[in-house]
């Protein structure tokens, strides 16, 4: 019984000393952490900005695939909006930001984070993918199928059809939310 205590107390004092080098690592490195996934939605929204002033953040609620807005002015007036959204691909939540005219066309996206598996979903970080979204919203529709692709542009997202309909729901997503705000806000 007395052994079984004094094995019982070493694991305890183990696993105290585990969860305080733990506890104090995550401390340091969590501001860190932060720092650098703010200066990466800065730079990406600055990416898919057009070169326009981009305003105050301000949050959406339940509108799907809409976290967030930011207007984009030119001089004083409303030129479109950059929305924050998310979706649901094969490896879980992805979140990317993109860029709209105030009739909901798709200027420029930027993925921000995903969990998508590499070499297949995780292409949608690569330049270029996001190619295949521009120009649609307004007039256009949004493709959230490789169907709606024309047979190269089908043929480079093969294999990740999951992702490639998850950034188009939350594109088209984005560009229906633009139309609603048109330059109201």
């Amino acid at each position: 019984m007395k052994k079984n205590l004094k094995y019982a107390f070493i694991l305890l004092s183990i696993c105290a000393v585990c969860a305080f080098a733990l506890g104090y690592t995550n401390s340091i490195t969590e501001p860190v952490i932060a720092r650098q996934e703010l200066e990466k939605k800065t730079r990406a929204l600055e990416a898919v900005s057009n070169g326009w002033t981009i305003g105050e953040q301000e949050s959406v609620e339940s509108v799907p695939y809409v976290v967030y807005s930011l207007p984009l002015t030119e001089g004083d007036a409303t030129t479109g909006y950059i929305v924050g959204l998310k979706g649901s691909g094969y490896g879980g939540e992805l979140t990317l930001v993109a860029s709209y005219t105030l009739d909901g066309k798709m200027l420029f996206a930027q993925m921000l984070a995903n969990s998508e598996t590499p070499g297949l979903g995780k292409k949608s970080e690569l330049k270029g993918y996001m190619d295949k979204f521009v120009g649609t919203g307004a007039t256009k529709p949004v493709p959230t199928t490789k169907d709606m692709l024309n047979s190269s542009d089908a043929a480079a997202v093969s294999g990740s059809s999951v992702t490639f309909m998850a950034v188009g729901k939350a594109i088209r997503g984005g560009s229906d939310y633009v139309k609603t705000l048109g330059g109201s806000k």
